[in-house]
């Protein structure tokens, strides 16, 4: 939940962007925007927001393997580790 002074109206960020800016960069918190007394938006720091998106695109991939598994779509970890060598190996030819 947000606390009080990590929410602000919509005027605020229009009077006061570049000093919001600079806060949410310093203190690494993120910021909710209402508008008409309804969040609307977030403003966060770039490192925040790209924390965020690491944890999403892991989250996805959890999904997607978890999806693989209930349709029978698995290999033993001797396999994975053989096609991982092979793959390597293509990319280290390829590259050189």
């Amino acid at each position: 939940m947000a606390r009080v002074t990590d929410v602000r109206p919509i005027t605020y960020l229009k009077n006061n962007a570049a000093d919001l800016i600079r806060e949410v960069a310093e203190n690494h918190r993120a910021v909710t925007i209402t508008q008409n007394g309804e969040a609307r938006a977030v403003v966060m720091d770039v490192e925040q927001y790209e924390g965020w998106r690491s944890a999403l695109a892991m989250l996805r991939l959890v999904a997607q393997s978890e999806a693989q598994a209930a349709t029978g779509r698995t290999v033993s970890q001797a396999e994975a580790f053989k096609r991982a060598e092979a793959a390597l190996k293509r990319a280290l030819r390829d590259a050189g």
